[in-house]
């Protein structure tokens, strides 16, 4: 009897020790539990308060600098020595173009009119970091705005406004070489040479952009790109002049090849494919064959393409025109003849380094004669050229 009260008196012991024991672990842990949060608290007030200290320090950066940009601009408008109108605003170009354009001779008059036509825009990747292009692939187009680097008349914008010579009229080929404002049309001798064209996005990787129908002419300096836009920047029934949809004076009536064209094209391509941005000499063939569609001569050499007497200068014939006259369309589409006859000329193209020689009868039928590596054009002196199987590889990655 004696025993059996024992132990129900331990069993009471042992029950009360662990339930003094477990009350304690959770006063212990109840006191670890608030020690904690109160750091915890203490630690998000200090990051709040971090957080609105900077915010209201980048608020007071900002009003700071648009204060400054208004006082700066406040203070252009009231100076006396140097009026507004002549003040410069710094741009650097933030890339280049690789284009199948070797030079501006054969350059589309505009975009989109060549689908094959590709170009490679490389952005400074100490300028523009690659993160800025994040998205642009989802655009099927974008907008280019550039420098007419080649443009003859750049020598004039370091003149006084006085003494730059700047024509208010050009004369335009689809005026049949008649002149009209340098502002309604898009000659590249402008006050400011700054050009804009639309171009198909095929890629986007790193810090360069695939692109596909230009019109931009190697080693072309890019301002700025934007997305294209469909429902904003394509303004239904707007009205332009009827002069500027003559393009059927522009147009050929076929374009074949030579017998011997495709040897001369296999044989120049062991060097020149290297470094093009096409797969094979067939897909370079139909890009010479969308370009010479259309008729890329000068007016000058569409008005007199079989003149024997036309003059020559340097062992190249002259179109008659002053350059500072033409229109980009006008301008850009100059070729070189380098031998003249009695019944037809011989006229040249240069693709991607590529000489293409052709001839054009008085019906508009194109006849391509050869094609041999230029030496006018140094392809080896850019090693970092893209070439078709990288056009491939980043074009694919995207697909």
């Amino acid at each position: 009897m004696a025993s059996s009260g024992y132990s129900k008196w331990l069993t009471a012991t042992i029950a009360v020790a662990l339930a003094a024991a477990f009350s304690a672990s959770t006063a212990i842990s109840l006191y670890i539990c608030r020690k904690k949060s109160k750091k915890l608290s203490l630690k998000v007030e200090e990051l709040e308060s971090s957080l609105y200290s900077s915010l209201k320090k980048c608020i007071a950066e900002r009003q700071g600098r648009i204060r400054a940009q208004k006082e700066l601009r406040d203070a252009l408008a009231q100076s006396n020595s140097e009026p507004l109108e002549e003040t410069c605003y710094p741009m650097t170009p933030i890339g280049f173009v690789q284009s199948c354009f070797s030079t501006r001779n054969g350059t589309p008059r505009q975009p989109l009119l060549v689908p094959l036509a590709r170009a490679c825009l490389i952005f400074n990747s100490s300028r523009v970091p690659q993160a800025s292009l994040e998205g642009l692939s989802e655009y099927s187009h974008c907008w280019i705005i550039y420098v007419f680097h080649l443009n003859t008349d750049l020598q004039k914008l370091w003149k006084h406004p006085s003494r730059s010579k700047f024509k208010a009229k050009v004369r335009v080929p689809r005026l049949k070489g008649g002149k009209m404002g340098v502002f309604a049309t898009r000659t590249p001798h402008r006050p400011c040479p700054i050009g804009l064209t639309v171009a198909k996005v095929e890629a986007v990787e790193g810090n360069v952009v695939l692109l596909s129908g230009v019109d931009l002419v190697d080693g072309t300096p890019i301002l700025d790109i934007k997305p294209y836009l469909s429902y904003c920047d394509s303004i239904e029934g707007a009205a332009v002049p009827k002069w500027v949809m003559e393009d059927n004076m522009f147009t050929v009536a076929s374009v074949s090849f030579s017998e011997g064209f495709s040897s001369s094209l296999a044989d120049c391509w062991q060097i020149a494919g290297k470094k093009s941005m096409y797969a094979s000499p067939d897909e370079f063939q139909c890009l010479i064959k969308q370009v010479l569609s259309w008729d890329i001569r000068s007016l000058s050499q569409r008005n007199q393409p079989h003149d024997p007497a036309s003059n020559k200068v340097n062992g190249k014939a002259s179109n008659g025109f002053a350059e500072s006259d033409c229109d980009h369309d006008e301008l850009d589409s100059i070729h070189e003849r380098d031998e003249v006859y009695s019944d037809n000329v011989i006229y040249h193209l240069i693709l991607e380094g590529v000489d293409v020689s052709y001839k054009i009868n008085c019906n508009g039928n194109v006849i391509v004669e050869k094609a041999i590596v230029s030496p006018a054009v140094d392809r080896n002196g850019n090693q970092n050229r893209i070439s078709y199987s990288t056009w491939r590889d980043k074009t694919n990655s995207v697909d």
